[in-house]
């Protein structure tokens, strides 16, 4: 691939709901520019961008897939993201390195939830986008409805650019409207095609509206419309790239990636319209020294800096940091600085990825995204910098796990391989965690969904040769009292010599804190040195319950009374008395059960509010509140305890067809419900 400057270079996310065809699209782009001489299919495993074993096992994109190639004298990087919402970091990391993104709709299904959320995110970002119609050669597509719908749900920057040209067959072709160029297939490929006089009535209307955009975009042509002047071809493509540079204006494109109609339309499209690092704003960071902001423009004029937006993990390769060259250049053997970890990299060998191709290259220049195998130090999110020019760019934002599983292993003594492999995933996806229960004994790995914990189980199998089992995660239960005892702790033991003696007097009763010791001895009846030992039984005793094993909170011991023997007492002694005592003395205080009790806040559209509130109702829940937050979604905060909400997850998701979401943390212990205690420690205690 030959060299590029700055403003020969294109970012472009593809996005959309899962099955609208980024991928085949990607494809298409491949054959049309020449990198391939054949469209792969999702369903035949054979596509450049879907090539893990798990992507082509399951038929669908797992992970964003860079694409780089060559158009018009310009270069495009394509990044090819997955439209499963539990993949949605994928998609958050490549937005925040693109330029631009096409939203791409099944034209057959209209608008869904997944393009709802495209458009969401890059509302967010104020990202310039098309939107590309896609299966449009499919039966019962309604070109006017989609466009409609689209208008309807986005408002009046949705732009159509171009018409299809149907017949009872399927789609035909299209009209190009800005540029009045017709398509024609002819089984193999598009051609151009002269624009018949009946096709007017139909495109007219489309482009009047048009161009009353591109009059808006600035007064001289405002002028010039109201004149009756016709534009210029300059005129029209400068006026409408103003307009979708600032998002006024979202082109609707027509086609169908798997007959490579369209194509050719929509790559010129990216030539005309999409941002080159010349139209975007300088990126904002601070300097980490004394953490002053710091503006860096996208030009090869400023010092070299970068922002990792991608690691790949290769248990043969070994760690490919994807990065996007924010300002300056980067070559081969080049030393940069880490300020995250404050670190000096090396940087080896400098190649393009094209999939899991690679492409080797001498520098890459401010704009363009470059891969480097083997830094030692660099994550996803970090930035890459000159060490005398330093500047750390934010990090990207990932969404918190929202569902936890623990891992055991199948076969003994494969801990360490798991360990050593869920460490080297959590590099590749920071949208996955792996955390160590302390309390249950548990690894627990959490993912944005069922999907998303099963690929990361089938990548521990396929990379790190090693199987595990899923089960549920152990709830962390507390035992406290509600009444109060008042008990006697003895241990005497004689067996010949020295014997063992320790003697104790308790009260026992509830408190706020997690544990309060106190002594009222009088008299000398337990000896000072003695003391300590009946506190630290009893600390002992609080890590397992009498009901069920769980540790013991919000108790106060008092030691009031007791006796020693002048040669048989000992500090052992006084310790297991202690302990006898505090059996007794929880035993006849009503002992109970405590659960962890949840904050969660929901976001969710108003229409399944009715819903989500009786679902809750049935998890022991209690809504504490609700506010409206824009666009129709209502924030729900409620709390409900863990045992009700481990698969939380998948439920919102089912019933808000993946329009919820949720954040969740503990909040405190309560009470389990007197009902429900018997079974739980039965079950525990069939456990053990």
């Amino acid at each position: 691939m030959k060299a590029y400057v700055s403003n020969q270079i294109r970012n472009v996310a593809l996005v959309g709901h899962g099955g609208c065809g980024k991928t085949v699209l990607t494809e298409a782009m491949l054959y049309t520019t020449g990198v391939t001489n054949r469209i792969g299919k999702t369903e035949d495993g054979n596509t450049v961008s879907d090539f893990d074993k798990q992507e082509i096992a399951r038929k669908l994109s797992i992970s964003t897939s860079l694409i780089p190639i060559e158009w018009n004298k310009d270069k495009y990087n394509i990044l090819d993201t997955p439209g499963y919402f539990d993949f949605v970091g994928e998609v958050n990391s490549a937005l925040r390195i693109a330029g631009g993104a096409i939203i791409v709709v099944d034209a057959s299904s209209g608008v869904e939830v997944g393009t709802e959320k495209a458009w969401e995110y890059t509302s967010k970002r104020k990202m310039p986008r098309f939107i590309f119609l896609n299966k449009m050669d499919k039966e019962n597509v309604n070109y006017d409805k989609v466009i409609n719908q689209l208008r309807e749900k986005f408002g009046k920057s949705i732009a159509p650019f171009a018409i299809p040209l149907g017949t009872d067959r399927g789609l035909r072709g299209l009209v190009n409207v800005v540029d009045l160029v017709a398509r024609e297939y002819n089984g193999k490929e598009c051609v151009d095609a002269p624009i018949k006089e009946e096709w007017m009535d139909r495109i007219q209307p489309i482009r009047d509206m048009l161009m009353e955009s591109v009059a808006e975009s600035d007064e001289v042509l405002m002028e010039k419309y109201f004149e009756g002047e016709e534009f210029t071809a300059e005129e029209i493509h400068e006026g409408l790239r103003k307009g979708v540079l600032e998002g006024s204006i979202v082109p609707v494109l027509v086609g169908s990636a798997v007959n490579n109609i369209g194509t050719h339309t929509l790559l010129n499209m990216i030539d005309t319209y999409m941002p080159t690092p010349k139209d975007m704003k300088p990126y904002e960071g601070i300097d980490p020294k004394d953490k002053s902001d710091v503006l860096r423009n996208i030009s090869v004029e400023e010092p070299f800096s970068a922002l990792v937006f991608k690691t790949i993990v290769d248990p043969y390769v070994g760690k490919i940091s994807l990065m996007k060259v924010i300002s300056g250049e980067l070559k081969g053997d080049m030393e940069v600085y880490n300020p995250e970890k404050d670190k000096v990299e090396k940087i080896g060998s400098l190649f393009l990825m094209r999939g899991k191709s690679q492409i080797p290259v001498d520098k890459v220049v401010a704009g363009d995204i470059a891969a480097v195998a083997k830094l030692q130090y660099a994550q996803t999110g970090d930035t890459l910098c000159d060490r005398s020019n330093p500047i750390q760019y934010s990090k990207i934002e990932f969404p918190q796990p929202t569902l936890f599983m623990a891992v055991e292993p199948k076969a003994k003594g494969d801990e360490e391989k798991i360990s050593s492999g869920l460490s080297k995933l959590t590099e590749e996806d920071p949208t996955f965690v792996v955390k160590r229960n302390k309390e249950t004994k548990q690894t627990l790995i959490g993912g944005q969904g069922d999907m998303h914990i099963d690929v990361i189980t089938s990548k521990l199998k396929n990379k790190f040769g090693v199987d595990v089992n899923l089960v549920d995660q152990l709830i962390p239960y507390r035992e406290t009292i509600k009444g109060k005892s008042d008990v006697q702790g003895k241990h005497k033991k004689q067996s010949g010599g020295h014997g063992q003696y320790g003697d104790v007097k308790i009260r026992f009763e509830p408190c706020q804190e997690e544990f309060i010791f106190e002594e009222e001895i009088f008299g000398g009846a337990v000896p000072k040195n003695y003391i300590p030992a009946v506190e630290k039984g009893l600390k002992e005793c609080l890590e397992c319950g009498v009901l069920a094993g769980f540790p013991v909170v919000n108790m106060k011991a008092t030691l009031y009374d007791g006796s020693y023997h002048d040669v048989d007492s000992s500090e052992m002694a006084f310790k297991i008395a202690a302990s006898l005592a505090f059996k007794k003395g929880m035993e006849a205080a009503n002992p109970i059960l405590l659960e962890p009790i949840m904050h969660v806040e929901i976001i969710i559209p108003e229409d399944y509010m009715g819903d989500i509130m009786g679902d809750m109702n049935k998890r022991r829940g209690r809504i504490l509140g609700m506010e409206p937050i824009g666009d129709g979604n209502q924030k729900v905060i409620a709390e409900a305890p863990q045992a009700e909400l481990f698969k939380y997850a998948t439920d919102l998701r089912s019933m808000t067809q993946a329009r919820g979401s949720f954040t969740m943390e503990f909040a405190r212990y309560e009470e389990v419900p007197a009902h429900l205690s018997p079974k739980i420690i039965e079950g525990v205690k069939a456990k053990k």
